[in-house]
């Protein structure tokens, strides 16, 4: 059994009247209802009040056809829906750019802990360079110490000979 909504809308004295299946909605048949009556309202402006009844049937009778046909058959008719298409796609997007922004998120944790790493190897290995660097200064001095000594016992041999 189908059911049919009434759609009605008055403007100056005009009264838009729209039957669709119940199934439609209200978003549809409202948005077709505004749709024709700024197309009439357009085309005929204020003449209309003095109109006799079915004077622009003739004339408006085939915007009527066309616009019933977009709005019966076209998904982009239904703005509410076209939006919430929209607002849906949006969603996914943003879900994709927020994991992207953990994982991004999770990689600078690693890096800062690689960082914290390297940092404490600079300075252990810097400690380790200064302490090589002590010991070895200390080993060249012993050596220049008894290279020294070794040439002053030469040097006292040979004064005493």
């Amino acid at each position: 059994q189908e059911r049919h909504m009434s759609h009605v809308m008055v403007q100056g004295g005009l009264t838009f009247l729209c039957m669709a299946d119940e199934a439609a909605g209200r978003h549809v048949p409202f948005a077709f209802l505004e749709d024709i009556k700024s197309s009439f309202l357009s085309s005929y402006g204020d003449s209309c009040q003095q109109a006799v009844a079915y004077e622009y049937n003739a004339a408006f009778s085939s915007v009527l056809a066309q616009r019933m046909t977009y709005f019966n058959s076209d998904p982009g008719a239904d703005v509410i829906d076209r939006v919430r298409g929209e607002i849906s796609q949006v969603k996914g997007i943003m879900v994709e750019n927020i994991e992207r922004v953990l994982d991004r998120g999770e990689r600078l944790d690693l890096l800062v802990d690689k960082t914290d790493l390297l940092q404490g190897e600079a300075f252990a290995f810097r400690r380790e360079a200064t302490r090589a660097r002590r010991v070895m200064w200390w080993k060249v001095r012993a050596r220049l110490a008894a290279h020294c000594f070794s040439s002053l016992t030469r040097f006292r041999v040979c004064w005493s000979v």
